[in-house]
């Protein structure tokens, strides 16, 4: 039986706890969601504000500080939150990705190192930075043992090398100034394929059913590499058509919910991970509005979702949250609207009411809509 795009929509709200706020432990709740984005810190938590019943900053604080939940260069290239116990496998399967980013950019290779040189560095890396090492820190480490100043090689190490972001600063976890452990205690599996299927499956959990193409983009991950897994995991999963031309993929069991189920509206973050873990963003994003929430320099705006589709921006300002919406939305669309900014106004207020502020500039480029400030 064919799925039609409306029941893909429905499948990818049910499984990242957009349909309804769940009551979960907040590491259970980011294994379930796969991965967080969090090149800005105050991502994961307003994250899982909008999905977890009766979420408190404060355990997610705990989960970081306890390291259930940790922070590192994964997926795309970019900061992610995730549950320690899939950090292995996620960054075994990533490796191919980040020593290609790091290793042949120019950044490097002009300091004179080989690929070679900087593997030989990381288990000695890894030990120093066991208790947590500032930047400066550990280019003076790199400086001491190669005998001159170096600041690139650690910039490459901290990116592709198995490191995790030390929480240190509030209201966040984590400020601008980033301090560094080496992943000591999640040793990689060792096995790079299983490592590889592992994500595939855990990428179907929470994002099916889905093509080979969006897994790929998922984690910017070469495309025989994810053909490979998925042909390895054979019936463990199941094949659906749907209505683009390349089958869906989706593990047993997925569920998918009937098109009509009702959707109620949301905020979610900046680069919320239900808008860019696909190739194909129209599950999510009207063609039409991609452009107005995907920035050319990569930002995507946190964005307002209505009936499960993005319908507009949101942001704090000094009064409380601003909601944008690119088209007329109905009254009873306001009000769970308002209701959704007042819960989110208060999380702010007690932690960081100029959250994004540094992106306001985006918004005098959105067209006119109909503004209301909560």
């Amino acid at each position: 039986m064919s799925v039609t795009a409306r029941q893909l929509n429905r499948a990818t709200l049910s499984r990242q706890l957009l349909l309804r706020r769940e009551a979960l432990d907040v590491a259970v709740a980011v294994h379930r969601l796969v991965a967080l984005q969090a090149q800005e810190p105050a991502g994961p938590y307003l994250a899982l504000w909008g999905r977890v019943a009766g979420f408190e900053p404060a355990s997610l604080d705990r989960a970081f500080a306890d390291h259930h939940v940790v922070r590192a260069s994964l997926m795309r290239i970019t900061m992610q939150a995730v549950a320690a116990q899939d950090y292995p496998a996620f960054h075994e399967t990533m490796q191919v990705t980040l020593r290609a980013a790091r290793l042949n950019d120019p950044r490097f290779t002009s300091t004179g190192l080989t690929a070679a040189d900087a593997d030989a560095l990381i288990p000695a890396a890894v030990a120093f930075s066991r208790s947590g090492k500032s930047n400066a820190q550990m280019e003076g480490w790199v400086q001491e043992r190669l005998g001159a100043p170096k600041p690139r090689v650690w910039w490459a190490l901290r990116h592709y090398g198995p490191f995790v972001h030390a929480p240190i600063d509030a209201p966040w976890s984590f400020g601008s100034r980033s301090t560094y452990m080496g992943a000591l205690e999640q040793s990689r599996p060792g096995d790079p394929e299983a490592s590889t299927e592992c994500v595939v499956l855990r990428y179907l959990e929470g994002f099916g059913p889905a093509t080979a193409r969006d897994i790929a983009a998922f984690g910017m991950i070469n495309a025989p590499l994810i053909k490979a897994a998925i042909q390895r995991l054979g019936d463990r999963l199941v094949r659906i058509p749907g209505p683009g031309t390349a089958d869906l993929l989706d593990v047993r069991g997925g569920g998918i919910p009937d098109e009509d189920v009702a959707a109620p509206p949301r905020l979610l973050p900046m680069w919320d991970q239900s808008l860019v873990g696909y190739a194909d963003k129209t599950r999510l994003t009207p063609a039409e509005y991609r452009p107005l929430i995907a920035r050319i320099n990569g930002d995507v705006l946190p964005a307002v979702l209505v009936d499960g589709l993005v319908a507009g921006v949101w942001r704090p300002v000094e009064e409380g949250i601003e909601i944008t919406a690119f088209h007329r939305l109905t009254d009873q669309a306001w009000e769970g609207l308002e209701s959704e900014a007042r819960g989110l106004w208060q999380l702010l207020a007690d932690r960081d009411a100029k959250v994004y502020g540094r992106y306001g500039h985006w918004w005098k480029q959105l067209p006119k809509g109909e503004t209301r400030v909560v």
